[in-house]
């Protein structure tokens, strides 16, 4: 940090002072030259757009009503029914092949009934409920079935249908959690296997950005590089921007989790009187375009939002 702490003291008020006492700083990242225009309130085409009614949105569930070539989700027994254990989701329900299971918000268990068919049944391929058995660590009581429209037997886990993805080919895979906000991979006892467990803030190692910031949903969290954060925190996203990146509301210091405590705290928006969190004091957002958790689709996005370090500075911007 280029400005010391002596020659901050010498102009900051008495407000200031007490900011910087908490650990507000900045880390000098140059904004590029297109930054004065570009807000990044849109994202590049084809990354983090909603799907249309005509592929999809409009049905609830989320989906482009095609089955993945060679994909072995469609009418494939379910067999003897397994628990495997996902880094982000916990304990999440396999079918004999290792499969993900998934449930559908619009469906209900009490009593069990599946709002699922036509296309979706060809995204969301009910599992059969002739030959699934309980595996270990699983309740068989939970085992159930539901007779579909068309006549046949879906089976249930706790009263709530479950489906595979077509787009899940490989053991293990999870490209169905989250989608269209209604489809959640089905926890051994038939409940969501969600990220409802994880704190306010933590850290996610990513792939390709290795460990960044996440919220309470798993959800990616970014700075935006017209922001400050000294000598007060303050943010540059609004209107419009806003909508696109909602802001991160306040979280409790003993409520976040692998992150630097310095200039962990929130702030209160001029424009909304939402009280807003930063990192490092650096206000933080999430991104519209992120569809479901471990999603990155506004890094870069318009060369100025970035996902967050557990140190608070960006990840991957020129210059950081």
């Amino acid at each position: 940090m280029k400005t010391s702490w002596r020659s901050a003291s010498l102009v900051a008020t008495a407000a200031g002072v007490l900011a910087l006492t908490t650990g507000c700083g900045q880390d000098n990242v140059t904004t590029p030259s297109s930054a004065a225009q570009n807000v990044g309130a849109t994202a590049p085409a084809g990354v983090g757009s909603v799907t249309s009614p005509s592929t999809g949105a409009g049905n609830g569930y989320g989906a482009d009503g095609s089955q993945a070539s060679g994909s072995p989700a469609a009418v494939a027994p379910a067999g003897e029914l397994s628990v495997a254990s996902n880094p982000d989701l916990g304990k999440v329900l396999t079918d004999s092949s290792g499969l993900t299971l998934y449930r559908f918000d619009s469906d209900t268990a009490k009593p069990p009934k599946s709002n699922c068919d036509g296309g979706c049944a060809t995204t969301w391929p009910p599992v059969p409920a002739d030959d699934a058995s309980a595996g270990a660590g699983i309740d068989k009581a939970l085992l159930g079935e539901v007779t579909r429209t068309d006549g046949t037997k879906q089976l249930t886990v706790g009263g709530w249908p479950v489906y595979r993805y077509a787009k899940d080919v490989n053991a293990g895979d999870v490209n169905g959690q989250g989608v269209g906000g209604k489809w959640f991979a089905t926890a051994p006892d038939g409940k969501k296997a969600t990220l409802a467990d994880l704190p306010g803030l933590s850290v996610r190692k990513d792939a390709k950005l290795g460990d960044i910031i996440v919220d309470k949903n798993g959800m990616t969290v970014y700075r935006f590089i017209k922001d400050k954060a000294w000598p007060k925190s303050v943010s540059n996203c609004t209107g419009d921007c806003l909508a696109k990146w909602p802001a991160v509301a306040e979280v409790a210091t003993n409520d976040t989790k692998g992150i630097q405590k310095k200039g962990l705290m929130g702030f209160t928006r001029p424009d909304t009187g939402q009280k807003q969190m930063t990192v490092n004091c650096w206000p933080i957002y999430t991104f519209s375009g992120d569809a479901k958790a471990g999603d990155t689709n506004g890094q870069g996005v318009g060369g100025t939002w970035y996902a967050v370090s557990p140190e608070g500075k960006l990840v991957g911007a020129p210059g950081a």
